[in-house]
């Protein structure tokens, strides 16, 4: 597979059609899904030896939220991740005992 070819299947990948979900109706109510996609291509080969080398792409995506409709009004709708909201939460609870342990030792230097 030529870098070219990986490049343009990576492209295909990452499309306006594949960030927006398909639009579903419920009770009057139009919803739109979103998600955030990013992904990048890449390789390396040798001119004298086209066949040495390697090519690879890679793609990620995450839901973000969701246009909702309803009487004309629309308005967004942010999706809530679970995981990354407990991450944060660890991550400030770790620096928070760190600067405590740091604050306390400090203390007792100085007595």
């Amino acid at each position: 597979m030529r870098v070219m070819d990986v490049v343009n299947e990576a492209k295909g990948a990452m499309r306006a059609s594949e960030v927006f979900g398909t639009p579903y109706e419920k009770n009057g109510i139009t919803i739109i899904p979103a998600a955030k996609i990013s992904g990048g291509a890449g390789g390396g080969g040798d001119q004298q030896n086209p066949q040495a080398g390697g090519v690879g792409f890679g793609v990620s995506s995450r839901p973000v939220g969701a246009f909702v409709i309803k009487d004309g009004d629309v308005r967004w709708q942010p999706a809530l991740d679970l995981n990354r909201i407990i991450l944060m939460g660890q991550m400030v609870a770790i620096v928070a005992l760190l600067t405590a342990r740091a604050i306390v030792k400090a203390s007792t230097k100085r007595r």
